[in-house]
């Protein structure tokens, strides 16, 4: 495993950034920021953040997205809390948040007042839609996949489907964290803060926006994934022997040429309806089933042992929970120690990159609620007594 990394040396390191964010969306662009040094204080609402009490599906929400992070409660409903938050930007370099539009005016917290406060400070808002006729409109994850093309590109036709991450709410919250970088970088030469907005449906759209050039390049409508005319002749999941499947692909002539030698397939490989990539995606109606029938003599093992001997691409159909015990992910540090809120031990992805060959790593376990909010009072110039009064009031 690889050493963990020093934390002055991470390049956020000594960055302060104050979250007013809840759900997935604002909480990714501080984990990002976290990890990769700054200093994240979250202020939690009485009774705390939503997501640390979701089930089913967003059970996971809090302590994934909220590790390398402060915690404190602050009461913005009322005018002691509102002070308290004043006092805690005012030592910050970002301000992030993902409340409805208006609120964080209403609130005397939007990056206009904030800038007079303090003219250094960058302000993060992450929303469902940039400026403009549908920024009234409650955005959530599926329904900028749904207005967005990506449900309609997932699904078969006729099904539209959303995609199974939350992938415009934690892409959401990367590219506010990207917009926060490039304005520290724009700080460095005028001194000076701005206001960074990042949104879930231009998110959407970004995401589709290859469809879309699709579109624009052949005057024909991009077909839902599940029915799309593939630009790759063999490009498929294969149900083999014991009804395992497997994701093969052979997508360039050499590849072929590679696929039907290690399989013994000189009669394909000598067709010359098969000659060209080009040739075998028209070929694709009589081919494809032809390889399923010679496929599925072999068990997924066997194929993905050939394939990868060969350099060809393959894939395990995977289930999630099954990548906690991935040898790879084993192998490079890629899973660290991570406490669940009930006190349980389990492990959690690390940020896909790394700085000098090291992974940025866990610094802070998910916060217990206003866990670290008396500290940071104390540091604010708040007195016991100030602080005793504060947590009563939330």
């Amino acid at each position: 495993m690889p050493p963990e990394p020093i934390p002055d040396a991470l390049p956020y390191a000594g960055l302060r950034v104050v979250e007013f964010t809840h759900m997935v969306m604002g909480p990714t662009c501080g984990l990002v920021l976290g990890d990769l040094g700054a200093e994240v204080i979250k202020v939690e609402p009485p009774g705390g953040d939503n997501t640390r009490r979701l089930l089913g599906s967003g059970a996971g929400f809090f302590p994934l997205f909220n590790r390398n992070k402060k915690s404190i409660v602050l009461d913005l409903q009322t005018p002691a809390g509102r002070e308290a938050a004043l006092r805690l930007i005012a030592t910050a370099d970002v301000v992030s948040e993902n409340f409805r539009p208006g609120t964080m005016k209403k609130l005397g917290l939007d990056h206009a007042t904030l800038s007079k406060l303090n003219p250094r400070v960058i302000s993060v808002s992450h929303k469902g839609f940039l400026p403009g006729p549908y920024d009234h409109r409650t955005a959530l994850d599926e329904v900028v996949q749904m207005m967005g093309g990506l449900a309609y590109m997932t699904g078969r036709p006729g099904d539209p489907l959303r995609a199974g991450s939350s992938v415009n709410d934690i892409m959401g919250g990367m590219f506010g964290a990207i917009g926060v970088m490039a304005a520290l970088a724009q700080r460095e030469k005028t001194g000076r803060g701005q206001e960074v907005q990042s949104a879930l449906f231009e998110n959407n759209v970004f995401l589709v926006a290859q469809h879309m050039m699709q579109f624009a390049a052949t005057g024909k409508p991009a077909a839902p994934m599940p029915a799309r005319i593939s630009a790759w002749a063999v490009y498929d999941v294969f149900t083999v022997k014991d009804g395992e499947q497997v994701f093969l692909a052979a997508v360039s002539d050499g590849q072929w040429k590679v696929f039907c030698e290690a399989f013994g397939y000189a009669d394909l490989l000598a067709d010359e309806r098969l000659k060209t990539n080009n040739d075998r995606v028209h070929a694709r109606d009589w081919m494809i089933p032809l390889l399923r029938e010679r496929l599925a003599r072999h068990t997924a093992a066997e194929l993905s042992e050939v394939f990868e001997k060969n350099g060809l691409p393959f894939a395990p159909i995977t289930q999630p929970e099954q990548l906690f015990d991935d040898p790879h992910l084993q192998a490079t540090g890629g899973l660290a120690p991570l406490r669940l809120q009930d006190g349980r031990e389990t492990r959690v992805p690390l940020l896909p990159l790394t700085l000098d060959g090291q992974r940025p790593s866990l610094r802070l376990q998910p916060p217990g609620l206003n866990e670290h909010g008396p500290a940071l009072l104390a540091e604010l110039g708040y007195s016991p007594e100030d602080i005793a009064r504060l947590s009563g009031q939330g």
